[in-house]
């Protein structure tokens, strides 16, 4: 018999008691940030759940990991915690179980209308980096840089390529980006251009938040890497083409990305995703040993990409892809970024890069998701604004 929760569900609902994405916000601006997992309409206050000694298994009895304003404290725990904490949340949030279902006074000050608190990032993010994982990106972008005689340099197939980005300036779902002022390629003799970028873009990705990590001089193995990451956030990583073209040779990117990265105030948990892991493409040359998986596994989810036009009433599909398209897995990815001893620690955020698919509506790609979130990015240049909406849906 599925799982059912008391709290009362629309069909559609990207927060079903199967999901529980975590986040944090304020239930005034002034009020310091909380911590919560969402339920239908609802976010459920963790601090008051642990305040009330509800969480009483092993591992977080006595714990006030839920009473701090970000995810971090809870994120070292590490996996036997975070399991143990959603098999309570799922407990208390069951339709069969009456500690929270029948304590009015409880409900109240715990479950509290999503419209009206404001989200705030759910962790203080340390380090930031970008992956360049999908094999069709790489393509593609490897044709407007390089062009289409030599796309994809001979090293992208043996290694998960990134670039460490800029922790921070990333920003939360909803929050105005302004458009960068940079320097472009010349034309003919003439200096190169400089003003406001006139090739802004955005990223369809997802992005991991690293859990417990490794000390510093220490790497982790590919086939525990999943002990280290807690969950996905949808991410839209800003890029002024304009700037990075110019700029890129021979260092990677600067100010053509450093100027906003935006992500999604709900962390889904690998937990939640479990039931849409799918095998991972074939790779071809064989990994290394350090990168090889005893079992090589994405998710399918399928990414969505809106535009809103300033003025204009309803938004138009530009792109639609899917997480199960990516060449290098999560645990690849983070299983790399270690190997040469670099600590990660828990917060730190890891990109995927484009999300992109073998058939795409514009030369640019992008990203979607509805059993977790739909949220809003914007792009804001003097008084017009163009709305990105990126959303996920899980089969």
């Amino acid at each position: 018999m599925a799982l059912k929760s008391f709290i009362q569900l629309y069909p559609d609902s990207h927060f079903p008691i199967q999901n529980l994405p975590y986040g944090a916000f304020k239930p005034q601006l002034t009020a310091p940030a909380r911590l919560a997992v969402a339920i239908g309409d609802y976010v459920l206050d963790l601090s008051e759940i642990a305040k009330a000694g509800l969480f009483h298994g092993p591992i977080l009895t006595g714990s006030d990991c839920f009473l701090q304003p970000t995810l971090n404290k809870f994120l070292a725990l590490g996996r036997p915690a975070w399991k143990e904490a959603r098999a309570t949340l799922q407990n208390l949030l069951s339709s069969t179980e009456p500690t929270l279902r029948d304590n009015a006074d409880l409900r109240q000050k715990s479950l509290l209308p999503m419209s009206k608190v404001e989200m705030v990032l759910p962790m203080e993010i340390g380090d930031y980096t970008d992956f360049f994982s999908s094999m069709h990106h790489a393509k593609n972008c490897g044709t407007i840089f390089r062009g289409p005689q030599n796309p994809i340099p001979p090293n992208w197939f043996h290694l998960p390529i990134a670039y460490h980005g800029r922790a921070s300036s990333i920003v939360i779902s909803g929050t105005n980006i302004i458009r960068p002022r940079g320097q472009g390629y010349p034309t003919g003799d003439t200096p190169p251009y400089f003003g406001p970028s006139l090739k802004l873009d955005f990223e369809l990705e997802m992005a991991a938040v690293v859990g417990p990590g490794n000390e510093l001089g220490k790497t982790i193995d590919v086939n525990e890497a999943a002990d280290h990451i807690f969950g996905l956030v949808l991410m839209n990583d800003w890029s002024a083409r304009d700037i990075q073209a110019w700029e890129y040779v021979p260092l990677g990117p600067f100010l053509g990305k450093s100027f906003g990265t935006t992500i999604s105030p709900w962390i889904v948990t690998l937990d939640a995703l479990e039931p849409f892991a799918c095998d991972a493409p074939k790779q071809d040359p064989h990994p290394l040993p350090y990168l090889a998986e005893k079992t090589s596994k994405n998710y399918d989810i399928a990414l969505e990409v809106q535009i809103k036009p300033s003025g204009q009433k309803d938004s138009s599909v530009v792109t639609r892809s899917n997480f199960k398209n990516l060449y290098w897995t999560l645990t690849q990815q983070l299983a790399h970024h270690t190997i040469n001893g670099c600590n990660l620690r828990p917060g730190d955020l890891l990109g995927t890069g484009t999300i992109s698919g073998p058939v795409c509506l514009l030369p640019t790609f992008h990203l979607f998701y509805p059993f977790a979130f739909v949220y809003i990015y914007q792009s804001t240049h003097k008084h017009s604004e163009t709305k990105v909406i990126i959303y996920v849906f899980m089969h």
